[in-house]
């Protein structure tokens, strides 16, 4: 026999695992002294030992472990919970990768620039909302085309908006579509609301209700300042994505979060993306 010291050198863990696996009854001692509750433990228990420590290894927990040595779980169902495993594995690695991607990027940027940058991109998914909107065409996706369109419709969407009757609630929002006649873009300017879509006031005003749809993957970066400095932000947003694997999958929605006077306004920029099938190059 061999003494719990012995047994978990061999064994390859520690001697306070084996009293904890003891505890579980998930590896009990051959025999444990009744005067000095040492335990002992069999040559043969090696292989016991050497599941339990696998099968963690693979990520199950000891209740899942002590199910299986218990033989208290069929074949589909190991399969089954192996199948699972697997996917976990999958996704952590995935998640690793992308993680691994963003230091890397970050680095690089450090590296050409000097400093680290006070952008920092997030993915995540955004939820649809329902918004009044006005709409007009902008000769050009630039801010200095964007701006003299964008601000006027706001003032008018906020006036407009009064006169019947429908209150805001939550930030502006705006976002952009390619213009019907393929020249140039067309500007929506929204406000979050919570009326039915055929609101008599709304329609008779000349306002739209509608529904945006959720982003179920975007590149979000918090811009802090004018509108009309709006394109170093954009350019960021456009490198992160491209750096890290990802394309855009249209335009940047723009969230207001914060417009005091004076233009030092906070906006949330909400890109759309997927990701490459390639394994994104040096920015």
């Amino acid at each position: 026999m061999f003494s719990i010291g012995d047994f978990a050198r061999y064994g390859g863990v520690s001697v306070r695992m084996l009293r904890h696996y003891d505890a579980l009854g998930l590896l009990v001692p051959a025999h444990t002294d009744a005067y000095s509750g040492y335990r002992w433990y069999e040559a043969g228990q090696l292989a016991r030992l050497n599941r339990i420590v696998a099968l963690k290894g693979l990520g199950f927990s000891l209740q899942q472990v002590g199910e299986i040595l218990g033989e208290r779980v069929s074949g589909p169902e190991l399969r089954g919970m192996l199948r699972l495993r697997s996917t976990e594995l999958a996704a952590a690695l995935e998640a690793d990768a992308l993680r691994l991607a963003g230091v890397e990027a970050r680095l690089r940027v450090i590296e050409s620039e000097g400093h680290m940058s006070t952008h920092d991109v997030v993915v995540k998914k955004v939820p649809g909302l329902r918004v009044a909107e006005l709409t007009a065409v902008a000769p050009g996706a630039s801010v200095e085309a964007i701006g003299p369109v964008v601000g006027p419709l706001f003032d008018r969407l906020d006036t407009l908006m009064a006169e019947a009757g429908i209150e805001a609630t939550g930030p502006g929002i705006a976002h952009y579509t390619p213009a019907a006649d393929g020249e140039g873009i067309t500007v929506h300017a929204g406000c979050q609301v919570a009326v039915d879509p055929g609101h008599p006031g709304a329609a008779a005003l000349g306002l739209t209700i509608t529904d945006l749809p959720p982003f179920e993957t975007a590149a979000t970066l918090v811009h802090r300042g004018p509108m009309n400095q709006l394109l170093p932000s954009l350019q960021t947003l456009a490198h992160w994505i491209d750096a890290h694997g990802y394309r855009s999958a249209g335009f940047a929605r723009e969230l207001y979060l914060d417009c005091p006077p004076g233009g030092d306004w906070v906006t949330e920029l909400q890109e759309p993306v997927t990701r490459h099938q390639a394994t994104p190059g040096p920015a």
